[in-house]
């Protein structure tokens, strides 16, 4: 099995519900737990990875901080601000932040919780969650609050899309007049902070001007970015001498904050059932691993499947290393959830583009282990089915880039026309693996023995072993 970086991956491929109880009908404006009501503690300086979007939402904050100015240019106060992105980026850490930054009452609360089966529910719910901010917020003595939304999509989808539309349509219509400021009441500024990763699902009204005024992009961070999401979450772990958080940064391309939040979590752990005091190098690495593939598993293969897995992935290795050197991370025939045996690629650099000539190389690449099946043992086997399958994306994307025979093609092109596209340049590319691998079939020999008995190997050895062989 091969694990493309995620990024290629996304270019091949593009990782709640509120039910109302029995009491329900009995209190139906009651919201259920609302998290929070005081100033959060989280800070933006406590969040790394977005500094553009922080930048942005420090400037739309600006309505709330300094709102003596604004009123004194005139400029309308800002209702709302959208947080887009993946899950895991820290839209919610920004709404906190947001809420410290300005000294505001924190009020959170999921789209979900709004809406239930019993017509009125949620549009009470609406309001009671805006008085209660309101309230709050004088309570304390203060002039804003913030409250977050998160899974907005949820609250303010598309009207009549859903089945029970009526519910969904006074809920929304409801946000939608609160935001207005019809039932504003006192002089406590409110404003909505929703968050979502389908942005394409919210009903146009909710973004107009005037609602969400700002659209702020909350993405998965590069590699700066998550090697200073890294250093925040190293900060409270003893981490060994030869630790490299630049290395793993690199190697971690995709990876949201929750994920590398994690990933020191599982080296953490590791380090714990190992016995030691410091995080190693080692650690990090196999929290990589784990965070991408899951637990190793404890199959055992038969004899002739353990030969065929370690060839299968020398054969992706080998292939990756002559088209990209230095792009293999590790190679295992350790199972990991449904993967037999693996290798993990990694780049240096972040890529967002990608050239006719990569795409045709990471093809390649995805082959090369059903290829060096059939070389070995004269066929191939089930355990290329992964492989296939990104081959097979990643020449869809070819086609519809225009980067195949077809030069520029519709997005309705005919099926059997695009089948027919992506089955010869996957065919031209496997025969130029074949003639690669079968001229170092020998090295592939060696090192597949070697990673028989080791069973796993880092990039820098299985480079070593594979300059050492073409050398001889």
């Amino acid at each position: 099995m091969l694990v493309l970086p995620l990024s290629l991956l996304a270019l091949g491929a593009m990782m709640l519900g509120a039910r109302g109880g029995f009491a329900a009908r009995f209190s139906p404006a009651k919201l259920g737990p609302v998290e929070g009501s005081s100033v959060p503690q989280v800070t933006f300086a406590q969040i790394g990875g977005q500094e553009m979007a922080k930048r942005e939402l420090v400037e739309a904050l600006m309505f709330l901080k300094e709102s003596a100015r604004t009123r004194q240019l005139g400029i309308r106060p800002l209702k709302g601000v959208l947080l887009v992105g993946p899950p895991g980026t820290g839209k919610t850490l920004m709404a906190k932040a947001a809420a410290n930054y300005t000294a505001s009452v924190f009020l959170a609360a999921s789209g979900s919780q709004f809406v239930q089966m019993y017509a009125g529910v949620g549009a009470s719910r609406v309001r009671q969650l805006f008085k209660q901010a309101r309230t709050q917020a004088e309570r304390e003595k203060k002039s804003s609050a913030i409250i977050f939304i998160d899974e907005i999509d949820v609250l303010g989808a598309k009207r009549g899309t859903n089945a029970s539309h009526l519910e969904y349509d006074q809920t929304l219509n409801e946000l939608l007049t609160q935001m207005d400021g019809v039932d504003s009441e006192g002089d406590v500024q409110v404003l909505v902070v929703g968050a979502t990763n389908r942005m394409d699902l919210l009903d146009p009204a909710l973004l107009r001007p005037g609602r969400f005024d700002r659209i702020v992009q909350v993405d998965l961070p590069d590699k700066a970015g998550r090697l200073h999401i890294l250093n925040i979450h190293a900060a409270g772990k003893p981490l060994a001498a030869d630790v490299c958080l630049e290395q793993i940064a690199a190697e971690t391309h995709g990876f949201s904050g929750a994920h590398l939040e994690n990933l020191l979590n599982e080296a953490a752990i590791s380090a714990l059932r190992a016995g030691r005091q410091e995080v190693t190098q080692a650690d990090l690495r196999e929290a990589v691993e784990k965070v991408m593939l899951g637990e190793k598993s404890s199959r055992l293969l038969q004899k002739e499947e353990r030969e065929r897995v370690a060839y299968h992935e020398v054969g992706h290795a080998a292939m990756s290393e002559l088209v990209r050197p230095g792009s293999v991370a590790s190679i295992t025939i350790v199972s990991r959830n449904r993967a037999l045996g693996y290798i993990r690629q990694a780049s240096q650099d972040d890529q967002y583009l990608y050239t006719k000539d990569e795409l045709l190389q990471a093809i390649q690449v995805c082959v090369a282990g059903a290829v060096m099946e059939e070389i070995a043992f004269g066929q191939r086997s089930t355990g290329a089915a992964n492989d296939i399958e990104q081959a097979v994306n990643l020449a869809k994307r070819m086609v519809f880039a225009g980067l195949s025979p077809l030069g520029i093609v519709s997005s309705d092109l005919p099926a059997a026309e695009l089948n027919a596209a992506v089955v010869q340049i996957i065919q031209e590319q496997e025969e130029e693996v074949r003639k690669t691998l079968s001229a170092r079939v020998e090295v592939v020999q060696r090192i597949a023995a070697h990673l028989l008995r080791q069973e796993t190997m880092g990039g820098d050895e299985f480079r070593l072993l594979l300059a050492a062989k073409q050398a001889s």
